[in-house]
């Protein structure tokens, strides 16, 4: 419905109706931890829904417009960046990211780190034309840099991930009014990245770092393939999380952002290393290395795998 719309009204719409259907996902199975989590994330999306709602009516009370093209008013537009950063989870409204992700189920976190990105960042899409660039680029630049921070003592993968998502997020919005087509195109390779990372963890039951040091005795192609796609999240050159950071530096440096660009390669490198103290740890017990824990005898899992190649092949092999 969001995509689709072209009446700021029915945009809104589409929005609350997709907050308001992944609740009822987020607290099955009913418990403190997820209905916690559902609750602080059902709160931050209200807040952020009804700043969108008066950027709306104000905008229309200025300029008699309910189109979705005719952002003009700067106010309108200010109110409207703000709040479509609270629900992508930009800093510094990122807080409830990592706090909601951790509290929930791996498949509705899933869920919550890339089908929910998809409504807010087409809007975002639809008004770049009329957007504040050094908003833009001041919340780009603080969620590239405390995604890199807070992912760096965290031992639960969720959050490490939450952290991720957070650092992508500022990845996209600063290229959001020079170049759309980027964003859409980084969007994209990042929700087959997740999407992988979370199949794999989910598959392999999965939530900390200190379990996949034993993942080489489980699956041993599952440990590969979650190298493969944390080292296509962090940007390395061979794999296609790098295509979408050469492109988005490429594009800030034609248009002299230099600055910019620096603060945010040098930000991709704080993502790298928690990336690859995930992958040293599944490492340590890997071949040719002596490992005491015994292999364990395979079993058949219920879960489904047919997702699992696929979207390793987009995250990780589409480039070369």
């Amino acid at each position: 419905l969001t995509l689709m719309s072209n009446h700021w009204l029915m945009a809104w719409m589409g929005l609350e109706i997709n907050t308001l259907a992944i609740i009822p996902m987020m607290t099955y199975p009913n418990n403190m931890r997820n209905t916690e989590s559902a609750i602080k994330y059902f709160l931050m999306q209200a807040t952020a829904s009804m700043i969108i709602m008066f950027a709306i009516i104000y905008n229309a009370w200025m300029t008699n417009q309910w189109t979705l093209f005719q952002v003009s008013n700067e106010w309108a537009t200010t109110f409207m960046t703000l709040a479509l950063a609270m629900k992508l989870g930009l800093a510094p409204f990122h807080f409830w990211v990592p706090e909601v992700t951790q509290g929930i189920p791996l498949t509705s976190g899933m869920i919550l780190l890339t089908w929910q990105k998809i409504a807010p960042t087409s809007i975002l899409y639809q008004i770049s034309p009329s957007l504040n660039m050094n908003i833009l680029v001041l919340l780009a630049v603080s969620s590239t840099l405390l995604g890199g921070w807070g992912g760096l003592n965290q031992t639960h993968l969720r959050k490490i991930l939450a952290y991720s998502s957070i650092a992508h997020m500022g990845w996209m919005t600063v290229i959001a009014l020079i170049n759309p087509s980027l964003m859409i195109l980084n969007l994209l390779i990042y929700i087959a990245a997740t999407m992988a990372m979370f199949l794999c963890l989910n598959l392999t039951s999965t939530t900390k770092i200190n379990a996949l040091s034993n993942m080489w005795n489980k699956s041993a192609p599952m440990t590969i393939t979650i190298m493969i796609i944390l080292l296509s999240l962090g940007g390395l050159p061979p794999l296609t999380g790098f295509m979408p950071k050469w492109l988005i530096l490429q594009e800030l440096i034609i248009y002299n952002n230099i600055a910019t660009a620096m603060l945010l390669a040098l930000s991709s490198l704080l993502n790298l290393f928690f990336y690859m103290r995930i992958i040293y740890t599944s490492t340590l017990t890997m071949f040719p290395s002596n490992n005491m824990s015994k292999f364990q005898w395979f079993h058949t899992s219920p879960k489904s795998t047919s997702l699992i190649p696929s979207m390793t092949i987009i995250s990780a092999m589409l480039l070369p």
